[in-house]
């Protein structure tokens, strides 16, 4: 695919209006949309009081985990009459914070009428599945290309990290610490691994991407199928990078990244669920 197709079909899909999408028989649900977010959090609009910009990111970010792990449900409406007094911070405050939830595709602005939690889709996860595996391999091979021993020696840290945190996993219930220490664990590793990529554009569409499947992520980790060994995988990931391998770790990525996808389907199928919800851990 030309890099001019795969621009396109970024920016189609940071732009595209919310539609209502089918899921062959498994669920009918719609697609989340917004305008295009960016990698960091916008910087929020000065508020007439003066509220601190700490105050209105720290609400951001405390509303963000809620969403993340299911407090509330997608689709479900976000009343900021009772926000208020659930985050203890005025109006202005919350509207600030869900502005920035906006930007990142997790909440919706219906024709100014309020704010809702943007719904999830098999659909969704799939096409974002399928653009980060185009963009994450390819972004791989040339972040390995470009290795150096100070990668090596980030990769090596990172991948420790991660294994600790999913040896906690594998010994526990999966509870929502552990499940937030693994989620910053997983991050760390897959930024590391592309670190040396010298495309400022890749990097930012998969940083996009990587936040947009967060919320599913959480509903596999919750409900891993057996049989999944989610740390062999990242195992094979890391020892075909640090060894050079460019092309079989940019195979290991694209299976490693669809089986997640594959493994929400195949959950979904079998309990008969009609809409992705994350569990509260």
């Amino acid at each position: 695919m030309a890099s001019s197709d795969i621009v396109a079909k970024l920016w189609q899909r940071l732009q595209n209006v919310a539609k209502p999408s089918k899921l062959a028989g498994l669920m009918t649900v719609t697609s989340p949309s917004s305008p295009p977010p960016a990698p960091r959090l916008p910087a929020p609009r000065p508020e007439a009081s003066g509220t601190p910009k700490s105050l209105i990111v720290g609400t951001y970010e405390r509303l963000r985990a809620d969403i993340i792990a299911g407090r509330y449900a997608p689709g479900s409406r976000l009343r900021v009459e009772h926000l208020k007094t659930d985050y203890d911070v005025g109006a202005g405050t919350l509207r600030e914070a869900l502005g920035l939830l906006v930007s990142d595709a997790l909440v919706l602005n219906r024709d100014q009428r309020g704010f809702w939690v943007a719904d999830m889709s098999l659909d969704d996860f799939r096409d974002i599945t399928e653009t980060r595996v185009l963009l994450e391999t390819s972004a791989l091979r040339q972040s390995i290309a470009a290795r150096d021993d100070d990668w090596e020696g980030d990769l090596s840290s990172a991948f420790h990290r991660l294994s600790r945190a999913e040896e906690r996993l594998d010994n526990s219930q999966p509870a929502t610490v552990l499940v937030n220490d693994w989620e910053e664990c997983n991050r760390r590793f897959h930024h590391v691994l592309l670190a040396r990529c010298p495309s400022h554009w890749t990097l930012h569409f998969l940083s996009i991407l990587y936040r947009q499947a967060e919320r599913y992520r959480r509903v596999a980790l919750m409900h891993r199928p057996i049989g999944r060994d989610v740390h062999a995988e990242h195992r094979a990931v890391f020892e075909a990078a640090i060894a050079g391998k460019a092309d079989e770790a940019a195979d290991v990525t694209a299976t490693h990244i669809r089986t997640t996808y594959a493994a929400l389907v195949a959950y979904a199928k079998e309990h008969r669920i009609t809409q992705l919800v994350p569990d509260s851990a």
